[in-house]
């Protein structure tokens, strides 16, 4: 099955190539017939049409073609080509008729014999080209198709070369001769101010002029964005229906790979939905925020050299800054190298926040991820459970539950569940669990990590 883009504007453009061939030909035999230069003129003008909306039925088959290894923008291009050479034909023929007026003027031509079929026709010839205008308009509006678009233009100046031909002739029926030959000169004029329209357009997207007003919406759909900082750069240009945007965005640099990578996409959705058909490129610059606190910058200029710290500790001593840091190494690095690797870190601190910084370094072994381990005995769990429950009796901790303890290369682990009111703060509870810990590892010297929750009382 055909994408139904593409089928909905060949299905119109196969219906006006019929119409334009009925009409241009009933008008040609009928100028033939009668001696009229302005209804040859505008039946030669609707066979350009003919062949112009040939070219357009296809063109738009080759250009809703996926982009290929050798296209990587697609081939919505061929329509600006395809419209370059309409306005070619159009030339020419607003040329040969401006000569072939200009001499029966001079030469005094003999009127068109007129009846009533001509106007006949060209009452029939401006309804359908109006129907035909206004289909070939709907559907290149609804595709984004600017070589349904040029049809479209086509068949509206029609309809004016129809009207001048239709006053043309009743001018001469009136007695003046010179009526058909000026008739014809006004659809020539029509004809030129036509290629004109079309080329402008053309040529300003073939030269990849950003489309107006999209470059103000495709900034506004991204700056929207939450995590988005400021665009340094944007960029638009349309090929075919399809917008292209490149656009150079100033993101937090405390933010993780996968936030940035979300905001891609919300960006990409935002523009999609700016301006139906878009392909964004987007590029993510981190900076600085003005609000970034002193933690923040640090932990970036570890995650910057591939470090793992924690506990950073930072305390202003009347204007000096004194920075404490756990900083994690591989537990089989001998200490020379542990200790470059702690150096190192605190000379990139010092360079971002001046020499007068106090840094002290806390080497730790770096956890394993995935450690070796098995569950406890239930009579070990037990045991724990209730060392735990006895060290919490006369504390703000109540209520220990989910006691789970696990055995592995390095020692116990034991995770577990507690309550406190929910009005104290995260401190008290930290300060009332790590009492707790520490109080379980002296009675329990095997155990190597407590991991605790708290939670308030209804949760």
């Amino acid at each position: 099955m055909g994408h139904p883009v593409h089928t909905a504007k060949s299905r119109v453009a196969a219906i006006s190539i019929f119409a334009s061939a009925g009409m241009a030909a009933t008008k040609f035999v009928v100028g033939i017939a009668i001696g009229s230069l302005a209804l040859i003129s505008e039946a030669l003008h609707s066979s350009v049409d003919v062949i112009a909306t040939v070219i357009t039925w296809l063109v738009v088959r080759v250009s809703d073609l996926p982009a290929d290894a050798e296209h990587n923008y697609g081939h919505g291009k061929i329509e600006s080509l395809s419209a370059l050479g309409v306005i070619a034909m159009l030339y020419v023929l607003s040329g040969g008729i401006l000569v072939e007026s200009w001499s029966r003027l001079s030469e005094g031509a003999v009127p068109p014999k007129l009846s009533a079929i001509p106007f006949i026709v060209l009452l029939i010839d401006i309804a359908v080209n109006f129907w035909r205008a206004r289909a070939l308009h709907r559907a290149a509006r609804d595709t984004r198709s600017q070589a349904l678009a040029a049809d479209a233009l086509h068949f509206a100046s029609d309809v004016l070369g129809s009207i001048a031909v239709i006053i043309g002739l009743a001018l001469s029926g009136l007695g003046y001769a010179w009526g058909d030959a000026a008739a014809a000169i006004a659809v020539a004029v029509m004809i030129a101010v036509l290629g004109f329209r079309l080329g402008r357009s053309t040529v300003e997207t073939l030269l990849d002029r950003a489309p107006e007003g999209a470059p103000e919406r495709a900034s506004a759909a991204i700056r929207n964005l939450p995590g988005v900082i400021d665009i340094e750069r944007l960029r638009v240009r349309m090929v075919g229906p399809t917008h292209f945007i490149d656009a150079t965005v100033q993101v937090p640099r405390t933010f993780p790979i996968d936030r940035v990578e979300e905001i891609k996409r919300r960006a990409q959705a935002a523009v999609s939905q700016a301006f139906g058909d878009a392909d964004l490129t987007f590029t993510a610059v981190p900076v600085a925020r003005n609000n970034e606190s002193v933690r923040e910058r640090i932990m970036v200029i570890a995650r910057n050299s591939g470090l793992a710290i924690h506990h950073v500790t930072v305390h202003d001593l009347g204007g000096r800054l004194t920075v404490s840091i756990d900083l994690e190494v591989d537990g089989d690095m001998a200490l020379t190298a542990a200790h470059d690797v702690a150096q190192e870190l605190e000379r990139n601190i010092l360079e971002e926040f001046g020499e007068d910084v106090e840094v002290d370094t806390h080497i730790e072994p770096l956890e394993p991820e995935l450690p070796l381990g098995t569950d406890a005995a239930p009579e070990r769990v037990a045991a724990i459970a209730a060392a735990l429950s006895r060290i919490a009796a006369d504390g703000a901790i109540s209520d220990i539950h989910s006691v789970r303890v696990r055995d592995t290369e390095a020692g116990e682990i034991v995770n577990f569940h507690c309550r406190a009111a929910p009005s104290m703060s995260v401190i008290k509870v930290h300060d009332n669990v790590d009492a707790i810990e520490h109080a379980l590892r002296r009675a329990f010297p095997t155990v190597k990590r407590v991991i605790s929750h708290a939670e308030p009382p209804d949760a």
